[in-house]
């Protein structure tokens, strides 16, 4: 039988600031609908961050429960897609923004955003990829989907200690694929656990006077940066690349001319995570399950529990964080 009660990590926001606890909640205050789920594992990500601070723009409802990514066990359904006992992730949509998330013991989750977690992952490895390595999946499938190969020559990841970034290495990796990682950090022997060929500082993807076109040194990229960044990797595409880009950590403004796409005949690829359909989710969770399942997901985890949540969410705020942090709501 469920407990009527759980423990939540909440944001409430009030006189234009905003209060995190810790507390008890009762199965009452959850949405009515949807299927209830007991959550083993939760992830730290930028987003949530931003939904616990007074300017953040991305809380929609107070207090919330924060978290847009969670994994558990079904323990209540009527849905007979997902049964009691089945384990379940889910992400994105309005999780932890107008709905809430996963920083609690309990939550109630729409079937239709559900995906059923793969054979291949424990819950823990489901949320050291989560929502970013969710997000590396598709920027790999989109470049492969464009036609890259790993014969086709090395591939960057920018912003490579991120959680976006370390789950890019780790996938394109295991693929087989020359990786280089780009990375403000002294984490050099992190990124080649992952797997990285090669390692960048990134300040070579920043500095003043780039050009529109410079030498051709990636047959692709995954960006996770914007910026500066991007339009710097974009000029250095070999013929016929792509880019695919998430991220805006360096600025949502990009200084480039048309001529990497008109004379190189580079694509530039936009990813989103949030919306993604549901049978596309699907499917790429059960490719993260098999084929795309990343290397080195034990050395991107790292583990903290809802009363360490504040610490964390201000660390991933600074930029401080490297890899993923791994929630165990269970834990005190």
């Amino acid at each position: 039988m469920t407990s009527h009660t759980f423990r939540a990590f909440t944001a409430t926001s009030a006189d234009g600031e905003v209060t995190r606890t810790v507390g008890t909640m009762s199965v009452g205050e959850l949405p009515s609908d949807g299927v209830l789920i007991e959550v083993e594992r939760s992830s730290v990500n930028f987003k949530d961050g931003l939904a616990t601070t007074a300017n953040g723009r991305v809380a929609r409802i107070s207090p919330l429960i924060p978290g847009i990514d969670m994994a558990g066990t079904v323990c209540e359904s009527g849905d007979d897609a997902f049964p009691v006992g089945c384990r379940v992730i889910a992400h994105g949509y309005d999780l932890g923004v107008s709905r809430h998330g996963g920083f609690a013991q309990l939550a109630r989750v729409p079937a239709e955003w559900l995906v059923e977690c793969p054979p291949g992952l424990d819950l823990r490895e489901a949320m050291t990829i989560g929502t970013a390595g969710f997000t590396a999946a598709l920027s790999v499938l989109s470049l492969e989907e464009r036609g890259l190969t790993p014969g086709d020559g090395p591939v960057l990841v920018t912003g490579a200690t991120g959680g976006v970034g370390s789950i890019a290495v780790g996938i394109l990796a295991a693929r087989g694929y020359e990786v280089v990682a780009s990375t403000g950090k002294d984490a050099e022997q992190y990124l080649r656990t992952l797997g990285a060929s090669d390692v960048i500082n990134r300040a070579e993807l920043t500095g003043e006077g780039g050009k529109p076109l410079e030498s051709m040194v990636w047959a692709a990229a995954v960006d996770c940066v914007g910026g500066r960044t991007l339009a710097s990797v974009l000029a250095r595409i070999r013929y016929g690349g792509a880019v695919a880009a998430s991220g805006l950590t360096g600025g949502a403004g990009l200084e480039t001319t048309v001529l990497p796409f008109i004379l190189r005949n580079v694509a530039l690829l936009g990813v989103d995570s949030v919306q993604t359909p549901i049978d596309r989710r699907r499917a790429v969770w059960s490719l993260l399950g098999g084929e795309m399942k990343p290397r080195g997901l034990d050395a991107v985890a790292n583990d903290v529990t809802l009363d360490g949540l504040a610490d964390a969410l201000d660390t991933i705020l600074a930029g401080g964080a490297t890899g993923r942090m791994v929630v165990d709501v269970r834990a005190g």
